[in-house]
């Protein structure tokens, strides 16, 4: 008994000293929101992409319909302004990767995405454009990411523009709906994830973990 009072008293303490060092040295963390679906889906270069291939990689993902002009047009810049501040980026660790999925696959073809890939200036090592099965679009996108969308009489889309931030763990991190955000805001935010991911290892995990239940706490 005397032994495992020593044990739990040591751990106590050990922990306590972490979560210290880290309020003198404040450690940002972005809320583990929930999950991220699992999906397949086909690539513009006609290649299966699966939420397992992304595990690892810190995903910035963005909803669309290629006919769509009007606000894809800005959410597209977005992306693309974030490609570019990322490539001058000194670090890759964890890699970023970029996925743009369209919710329209009846029209939106292999060819059609990789059209648009082309249009939009993507890197194809950095930025994916991709799309599924009809059937499962909605599951994926509507009760997986959250992303509300329908289709109107005239063909064209009701949805609401929105960028999904996922750690490399497959959990959605950030959610950005009012508009599209400043390219810097998510580029800061990949790096408080990515700095986390690279850091909370060891001991250092336990003043992660205590920050986490900090931020949970007071949302």
């Amino acid at each position: 008994m005397k032994r495992t009072t020593i044990l739990y008293g040591s751990i106590l303490a050990v922990t306590v000293v972490i979560v210290a060092l880290a309020s003198l040295r404040p450690i940002r963390v972005l809320p583990r929101i929930a999950p991220a679906p699992g999906f397949a889906l086909t690539d513009q270069d006609g290649n299966r992409l699966t939420s397992d291939d992304l595990r690892g990689s810190i995903v910035l993902f963005d909803f669309t319909y290629l006919s769509c002009q009007e606000p894809c047009n800005r959410t597209t810049a977005t992306m693309r302004e974030v490609q570019e501040q990322l490539a001058a980026e000194p670090e890759d660790d964890p890699p970023v990767r970029l996925v743009t999925i369209s919710f329209d696959p009846e029209r939106d073809s292999v060819e059609a995405l990789k059209a648009a890939a082309e249009a939009a200036g993507a890197d194809p090592t950095r930025w994916t454009f991709a799309t599924g099965d009809p059937d499962l679009m909605k599951l994926i996108v509507g009760r997986g990411f959250n992303v509300f969308y329908e289709q109107k009489p005239d063909g064209s889309f009701r949805f609401d523009p929105t960028l999904v931030l996922v750690d490399g763990w497959g959990v959605v991190r950030a959610e950005y709906r009012v508009g599209p955000p400043r390219a810097e805001h998510i580029v800061n935010d990949i790096r408080i994830v990515a700095n986390e991911a690279r850091k909370s290892r060891g001991p250092a995990r336990l003043a992660y973990e205590a920050t986490h239940l900090f931020v949970c706490r007071t949302r």
